[in-house]
């Protein structure tokens, strides 16, 4: 049976998870994509708006969100595996 290394997977949903966020700000800055979607995940990370230093803030937030997420799902993985 493959059990899942809950902190690496944590690390990399953080990741993955970061860099999309802040994606998405850089295009909702740049292109004027997705202008609406990144003002509203500024109402959950504080600081979030559809600038350059938005997605800097963005960064970390993101980033623990998908740590967590990550690890709680690979947790539950191994826990009914």
């Amino acid at each position: 049976m493959y059990r899942l290394k809950s902190s690496a997977f944590g690390l990399a949903a953080g990741l993955l998870w970061a860099l999309a966020v802040a994606g998405l700000t850089l295009l909702a800055t740049y292109a004027g994509y997705g202008v609406e979607l990144v003002e509203l995940m500024g109402t959950i990370y504080w600081g979030v708006e559809p600038t350059w230093m938005g997605a800097l803030i963005a960064l970390p937030w993101a980033f623990v969100d998908g740590f967590i997420g990550g690890f709680l799902l690979a947790w539950i993985y191994n826990r009914f595996a």
